[in-house]
């Protein structure tokens, strides 16, 4: 099992910055890639940001200059979501998630509010 702690989300003003962290714990080493996807009320969960297996990161294009994820892949030190520019389109729970060969896993979420 691989646990995972969110933290960094709050209110903010359009065009204002927040940066979004992940802990990784428990059997860590089980962890292929990591990665930060968000959900609004009645919408499916939706990719924002993840370092893909084959070693490069893919981006939602909605946040494509705005946004960046950083850190250790691997899940040994925290993964970082750098959030510049903020919408108000961009409110939404912000959930950290790790993958392993045969799970995904989740963190609990941080809410993100963007006020216009």
């Amino acid at each position: 099992q691989v646990q995972l702690v969110e933290s960094g989300g709050g209110l903010v003003q359009a065009g204002g910055s927040l940066r979004l962290s992940c802990t990784a714990s428990g059997n860590i080493i089980t962890i292929i890639t990591m990665g930060w996807y968000r959900q609004t009320p009645g919408n499916q969960r939706e990719l924002v940001a993840t370092y893909t297996t084959g070693g490069s990161i893919q981006y939602r294009d909605s946040v494509k200059g705005r946004f960046a994820i950083s850190g250790d892949r691997s899940g040994s030190a925290p993964v970082y979501l750098q959030m510049d520019n903020l919408r108000p389109e961009d409110t939404a729970v912000y959930y950290c998630s790790a993958r392993s060969r045969e799970y995904r896993y989740w963190g609990q979420g941080t809410q993100v509010t963007v006020s216009s």
